[in-house]
């Protein structure tokens, strides 16, 4: 469970998350986060968010930021509003320790998203990207659809390949997410 000042970290993909606010102490209102992204982070799939807004400022360093067809860096006091279903990504291209304040509203389960992707990383659950195997994807990805989705293959693909492989993910002792992330 989440709670401020808890850290998580990926070393798949260099970044860090340190819990300020969370679901419980807002009511669901918001999520917020310090993110810390190693330099030359991994640039994280295209994504959007269904039902959530992002807002992020750059406190240290600089993020690469790809959004509406283009990419462009944001620098230090740079803020940044992504509305819900905008697909983008965000990452540290440069030399340098990059610094988020990170905020999404509304929370929902965001933040057991975060604690289980990351947690299977740091298991070393992952490629070197930070990726899941198949298995695990189809039921990681299915259980955060309402606030995670990837924009390729399209939605309707991922759901009927990850539909047929949800049994065979659980049969084999997956799951969704686990305990000892969400502790």
């Amino acid at each position: 469970m989440a709670y401020p000042n808890k850290v998580i970290a990926n070393p798949r993909n260099g970044m860090q998350l340190r819990f300020i606010q969370t679901a419980k102490g807002t009511n669901g209102a918001l999520l917020e986060m310090e993110a810390t992204y190693q330099p030359l982070s991994t640039e994280p799939p295209l994504h959007f968010h269904p039902g959530q807004a992002e807002d992020f400022e750059v406190l240290e360093g600089e993020m690469m930021l790809r959004m509406n067809g283009g990419t462009r860096v944001l620098k230090v006091g740079d803020r940044l509003h992504i509305p819900a279903k905008t697909p983008h990504a965000m990452w540290n291209n440069g030399p340098a320790i990059a610094v988020t304040n990170w905020q999404v509203r509304p929370a929902l389960n965001m933040e057991h998203f975060f604690e289980t992707t990351m947690g299977l990383a740091a298991d070393g659950k992952t490629n070197a990207n930070g990726v899941p195997n198949i298995l695990q994807a189809a039921l990681t990805v299915n259980k955060f659809a309402p606030v995670f989705r990837m924009m390729k293959p399209p939605y309707i693909v991922q759901k009927l390949l990850f539909g047929i492989l949800t049994p065979f993910a659980y049969l084999l002792g997956y799951r969704a997410t686990y305990e000892k992330y969400l502790n």
